[in-house]
């Protein structure tokens, strides 16, 4: 074998550079922590009066001649974006006040303000609303608090008069996890470089390396398919609170590996596991093509705890339907209880001291008796380990006349998504989900017609995997994802290939990316170690 050929030169140089990159994000992730950014820009400031101490005299004509402040009346256009790597968030804006972003034009009055927005952004316009915060006093405008995705951004025409061209003009705020920043000043829509001349050459570098190494291993052999790709069928049935991220890891599978076909059916923990368990006692062979995950150890009770394995931490939240404000304490476990075991009937026979709940029905939109995200409310939170409130709803609305001695509305659905859609759209719905899509959900909700829904704390502790992670916080709605196999993963098996590919980097990334917690990064915090791939 010839130790320095063009390959393996390659290779040691791509190792090389790899490593070398590995200590520069060392370094950037220490020097540079936050990684929520809103950046602004001056794009324009121009004088429009006929006040000539900026040196700048000019031509007006209509309006500008003739209203009595424009003597001395400048305009300017100031961009507000998202320069960061991660979604900004209402409620990551920290500041006491309703308003998120402060403007301060310094010596300025203001005399108006237009706000404009991308067209592939039509959502933010809703939140510029005096309710919201949105106004201005003096030389100070305040803007609410927009979410904003990764890239978006707005634009604020502002007209002021008095003070000169150039004066300091500042925007301020808080930023959970990050930072409020002024941008160079460029044409209204050129985008600063995110990086500088040494780092695009640098990443240049790498990716040329890289693309050599993979061209030469292409040439070489074009028909080798990944490390541990097997071909065959397989089902995943079980969770529909986890089924977002085996979809994804289905589909990545398939691209990767040719000849796999995954195909994933989620119709509740309990029933996948009872569907794995009745699998395999009619076939053990043709059980060992079905992998069942459960949230919580649901197959334990079935015979399957020996071959179960830990996968991920889910954490599930509690929502509410948009009416129903429960404020940042949201539900204690007594108030929860007396919920689900039918006691409490209306939304305002919760009020207290500084919470006002409206006088609605109360609705208990729940999952059956299959789901592991029921069950794990019911083993964590609620007294009775079980909903008592019988099913009194097919379609999960109230009767047209509710007396005092009507029970409690509670009807049984069969997925996390129709869950969320009926919370979103019954007046005095209380709901569970997995908390990912419920904050999915949540912030695609559109109020103006009825529709939304809110995430509910529980004794003033609100579901945040972050906070979990980093700061021990001891959320109680959370629960283990178990994958179960009946018998142990063959070698070479497309099964046992696919459970191998969950604690891969990739799929760790991909878990976090739908709000989960890998538990081969964080055995801690799933009470146990995943087994080896045999």
């Amino acid at each position: 074998m010839e130790l320095l050929n063009a390959e393996n030169l390659v290779a040691i140089g791509t190792a090389v550079l790899g490593i070398a990159a590995s200590g520069v994000m060392v370094w950037y992730e220490r020097r540079v922590p936050r990684r929520k950014r809103i950046g602004y820009r001056v794009q324009m400031d121009n004088p429009i009066g006929d006040d000539v101490r900026s040196g700048r005299a000019n031509v007006r004509l209509g309006l500008f001649d003739e209203a009595p402040v424009m003597a001395d009346a400048t305009l300017v256009l100031l961009r507000v974006e998202n320069d960061g790597s991660q979604g900004i968030d209402r409620d990551d804006y920290t500041g006491p006040e309703a308003h998120g972003l402060t403007a301060v034009f310094t010596g300025r009055t203001i005399r108006g303000v237009s706000v404009t927005q991308p067209s592939h952004a039509d959502h933010l316009m809703d939140h510029f609303t005096a309710a919201r915060g949105f106004g201005y006093e003096g030389g100070t405008l305040r803007i609410p608090r927009v979410p904003l995705n990764r890239g978006d951004h707005f634009k604020l025409l502002v007209l002021l008069s008095g003070g000169d061209v150039g004066d300091a003009i500042r925007l301020t705020g808080g930023l959970r996890d990050g930072e409020v920043h002024p941008n160079r000043s460029a044409t209204p829509d050129d985008k600063a470089p995110v990086f500088s001349r040494p780092a695009r050459v640098f990443t240049a570098l790498l990716t040329a390396s890289v693309l050599v190494l993979a061209g030469i291993i292409v040439l070489r052999d074009g028909s080798r398919p990944p490390i541990g790709c097997e071909r065959g069928t397989l089902t995943v049935v079980g969770s529909t609170a986890f089924a977002p991220v085996l979809r994804t890891l289905a589909r990545e599978y398939e691209k990767d590996c040719a000849g796999a076909d995954i195909t994933v059916e989620a119709r509740g923990s309990e029933a996948g596991v009872k569907e794995l368990a009745a699998a395999g006692a009619r076939s053990a062979e043709r059980a060992r093509s079905v992998i069942a995950f459960s949230d919580g150890p649901m197959g334990d009770r079935l015979g399957l705890r020996q071959w179960r394995r830990p996968v991920a931490l889910s954490v599930f939240t509690l929502v509410v339907h948009a009416d129903v404000d429960l404020g940042p304490q949201g539900l204690s476990r007594k108030e929860l209880n007396a919920l689900y075991d039918g006691t409490v009937t209306r939304w305002s026979d919760l009020n207290r001291a500084g919470r006002h709940l409206p006088d609605l029905p109360v609705v208990l939109v729940s999952r059956d008796a299959y789901s592991g995200t029921r069950q794990i409310l019911q083993n964590g939170l609620l007294d009775q380990r079980w909903e008592m409130a019988p099913t009194t709803s097919l379609d999960c609305r109230p009767p047209a006349r509710v007396t005092a001695r009507t029970p409690v509305t509670r009807c049984e659905l069969g997925s996390t998504e129709d869950v969320l859609a009926k919370v979103a759209e019954q007046p005095g719905a209380l709901g569970y989900s997995e908390l990912g899509l419920a904050r999915e959900r949540a912030r695609a909700g559109d109020r103006k017609d009825g529709r939304g829904l809110r995430l509910v704390a529980v004794a003033g502790e609100a579901g945040d995997v972050r906070r979990i992670e980093q700061e021990g916080s001891a959320y109680p709605y959370r629960g283990v994802e178990y994958a179960y196999t009946h018998g142990a993963a063959r070698p070479g098996s497309l099964a046992g290939s696919f459970l191998a590919y969950l604690d891969e980097g990739t799929s760790r990334i991909a878990i976090r990316d739908h709000g989960h917690l890998p538990c081969a990064e964080r055995q801690d915090l799933c009470g146990e170690a995943p087994p080896r791939p045999e």
